[in-house]
């Protein structure tokens, strides 16, 4: 495979030609990748015509048997404080509603739908996996959605000219399921323990870590030119 020089990479890819890649490694239920989704998203309008970009869902809650959200409330009702703090991202009160009264709560949390629709999407916008990945934190953080329910999807079709009935029946097909679990393999095989996680891929071969948590801008904007500058990139 072919080298692509850094500084000549316009946003269109071409078969057969490899691209540094930065790898977005999150889960839409992870609060800390809500935290960091406006992070990413800099990153990505500061550098789209330099990297590609990849996101991959990393399955963060896969039970066998679904679990309601009382399971989890405790923990995610003293954790969320921490993340607003620290990102000043704000949670959305019809979230908070769900987080604070779980035994009235009809949520039953799961990574794998929103894995699917993101794989989805792929198929339409590849190149805008990352604002995707935004739109569903957004979604359930912030306005309340629940991931699990097909409808939680439906105004984003709307707005990003998907169509419905494609998107739908795309949704429930065992071909995307599978793409979806191929992602959380693929994760796993990256050693990804926690999320967000960013790696840069710099040839075929070499990755360098660029965050395992939650990261503000600049210390990751500082570490990709220190990966580029030992890559010999620069």
């Amino acid at each position: 495979m072919i080298s692509h020089s850094i500084f000549t990479f316009a946003g269109e890819k071409l078969p057969g030609i490899f691209y540094m890649t930065i790898y977005y490694c999150y889960d839409a239920y992870c609060g800390w990748c809500y935290g960091f989704s406006p992070v990413i998203r800099r990153i990505f309008e500061e550098y789209r015509d330099t990297f590609a970009f990849e996101v991959l869902s990393g399955g963060m809650i896969l039970p066998e048997k679904p679990q309601p959200i009382g399971v989890m409330a405790d923990h995610i009702r003293s954790a969320y404080p921490v993340v607003e703090q620290r990102t000043g991202i704000r949670f959305g009160s019809d979230w908070l509603w769900h987080i604070n009264h779980p035994e009235e709560s009809d949520w039953y949390p799961h990574s794998e739908k929103p894995s699917i629709a993101m794989c989805v999407f792929k198929d339409y916008y590849p190149d805008d996996a990352v604002l995707f990945a935004g739109e569903l934190q957004y979604a359930l953080h912030y306005e309340g959605r629940d991931l699990t329910d097909d409808e939680a999807y439906r105004h984003l079709l709307e707005k990003y000219r998907i169509p419905e009935a494609e998107f739908y029946g795309k949704l429930h097909h065992p071909a995307y399921k599978e793409k979806a679990h191929d992602e959380f393999a693929l994760v796993r095989q990256l050693k990804v323990n926690g999320f967000p996680t960013v790696f840069l891929q710099v040839s075929e071969s070499r990755f360098y870590l660029l965050t395992r948590g939650y990261t503000d801008h600049d210390t990751l904007k500082k570490g990709i030119g220190k990966a580029l500058s030992e890559a010999g990139t620069q």
